[in-house]
């Protein structure tokens, strides 16, 4: 047990991959009302006290194996298996390192001088859906010792996309020992069916789903 003083007790807001190729209209990789997800995250930023705020940014290298044009006869959208034997589902390039569709939405209240930036999919042989790690679990990025440097002991997420990368932040936040909430409303997904899939996940792992409203309205 860790002193009395020295106990976690923060609270880190983290913003998932809310980057120009995920909102429309000019995104690469848009998701459906992407950009209406950049006033709730403001709201929220501004208007309750975080011990931490902290974007994720999905940044991939040009030669990256989740694009299908760098794997011979991949269908965008569909599964493949990779050389190293895991399984990547084909997207189109997006958020190349340096890149405008890398860049956060031009709305999106981010504090350069005291918010934290983690990036992620920075690996050419392996996608990483989650804040926390590559997909393989192998390597993790520098979120868990942020969180644990701050003493955090309570994540709130938002983002794009709440069946991908946003879900599988909240499922490993859970299993790294953190209390994790979901603001429901500040969140869009691909595709319903992966939707319905990660909310069920998000259930059984007790992440608890908000919304920003209701989560505002007792802070006040």
């Amino acid at each position: 047990e860790p002193p009395a003083g020295m106990m976690a007790e923060g609270k880190a807001l983290l913003v998932i991959d809310v980057q120009n190729d995920f909102c429309p209209p000019n995104g690469a990789l848009k998701v459906d009302e992407g950009e209406a997800v950049v006033p709730l995250v403001n709201r929220l930023r501004t208007e309750a006290e975080w011990d931490l705020v902290c974007f994720s940014q999905d940044w991939h290298p040009e030669n990256h194996c989740s694009f299908a044009s760098n794997n011979e006869g991949a269908k965008l959208f569909t599964k493949i298996t990779l050389k190293s034997g895991g399984e990547q589902m084909m997207w189109p390039v997006h958020c190349v390192q340096g890149t405008k569709g890398a860049e956060f939405h031009k709305d999106l209240l981010v504090d350069t001088k005291k918010d934290e930036i983690v990036y992620k999919g920075t690996h050419v042989g392996v996608d990483s859906y989650s804040a926390f790690y590559d997909n393989d679990h192998k390597t993790s990025t520098r979120m868990k010792k942020l969180l644990t440097n701050r003493k955090i002991k309570h994540v709130y997420l938002a983002g794009l996309a709440l069946d991908y990368c946003v879900g599988f932040s909240a499922l490993d936040a859970v299993k790294e020992g953190f209390e994790v909430s979901l603001f429901r409303d500040a969140c869009r997904s691909v595709a319903k069916d992966s939707e319905d899939t990660m909310l069920k996940k998000l259930k059984e792992a007790g992440v608890q789903l908000l919304t920003t409203e209701s989560f505002l309205k007792t802070k006040s």
